[in-house]
């Protein structure tokens, strides 16, 4: 029966070992090239880093989970991973094409006393259930390559007092570039994008359509982003692209939407349709009406008297 104990690689240094590449430069901070890698891949494996990985890559046909789904990889090309996180792969022994590309690996430690300890854990692209790897057209893959390159010669460079800026400042620069076209992606990738649009419509009508409204209150975006399969993070950054709307907004238009059929077609007390919508004071549920429509729930509904 074969082995699924995750592979748990602890260090840089680790990381190479495992990978049969060279001893890293810096023990903190690596640039690894795919075409120098060594190990072969005869069987499927997990591996959980305790370090930041930010890959581009090229011919890599093979098939990845990434939390608990499927990842879209084999189109784009980059893709990145916080420290603690599980990814199994599966390669496809019969590729025509050796991969190739680079890997840029950042142990948290490198980042103390950095602007960057706290900046990036803000960038959704880190996080589990980002679907889709980052698509790039040649030209932002070039630029994102010379940024490796130039933390890459940093790395081989001696050490001296301004070393980790030099490094840091780089890759604060790939970070904002990857945000950039992260957010151009959301847009232009229109039909992905706009599925899930669809299923955050269907995932909200279902909720407020049955009892769960009533028994647990308002849906949270956890719980909404937990439905759709992507962070919470990842889903607020598409959304705001796209509708210029969080997903808490978005939650609120449903249930204002579901509130004035309530309050055109019934004769239930304004409390009574607090209480069905899950608020457990009927003030709440007013004062949130009167935001979203500026009109108080008695004042919409007089409008059809």
């Amino acid at each position: 029966m074969p082995d699924h104990t995750p592979v748990r690689l602890k260090s840089i240094s680790e990381f190479h070992e495992f990978m049969g590449l060279p001893k890293p430069e810096h023990p903190l901070v690596s640039v690894a090239r795919f075409e120098d890698i060594r190990r072969e891949c005869t069987a499927p494996f997990s591996r959980i880093m305790d370090f930041y990985s930010i890959a581009l890559k090229r011919n890599f046909n093979v098939k990845m989970k990434y939390g608990q789904q499927a990842y879209d990889f084999n189109n784009g090309i980059m893709f990145c991973m916080s420290p603690g996180q599980v990814l199994r792969v599966e390669t496809d022994h019969n590729q025509e094409n050796k991969p190739a590309g680079w890997n840029l690996l950042i142990h948290p430690d490198f980042l103390w006393n950095t602007s960057l300890v706290k900046t990036i854990k803000k960038y959704a692209y880190f996080d589990y259930a980002v679907n889709e790897a980052l698509f790039l057209s040649p030209k932002e893959e070039e630029l994102l390559i010379s940024i490796m390159q130039r933390i890459d010669d940093e790395c081989h460079a001696n050490v001296d007092q301004f070393s980790q800026h030099v490094i840091i400042a780089q890759i604060e620069l790939m970070l904002t570039y990857t945000e950039r076209f992260y957010h151009r992606q959301f847009i232009t990738r229109k039909i992905v994008n706009h599925q899930v649009l669809d299923r955050l419509e269907s995932v909200l009508s279902e909720y407020f359509n049955n009892e769960d409204l009533l028994q647990k209150g308002l849906p949270t975006v956890t719980y909404i982003a937990e439905q759709l399969n992507i962070s919470p993070n990842y889903l607020s950054g598409l959304l705001k692209v796209l509708t210029g709307q969080s997903t808490q907004q978005h939650i609120h238009e449903k249930l204002i939407e579901k509130a004035k059929e309530k309050l055109s077609t019934t004769s239930l007390s304004v409390s009574e349709i607090a209480y069905e919508l899950g608020f457990e004071h009927s003030q709440s549920f007013s004062k949130l009406f009167k935001t979203k429509t500026s009109l108080s729930p008695l004042e919409f509904r007089q409008r059809f008297n």
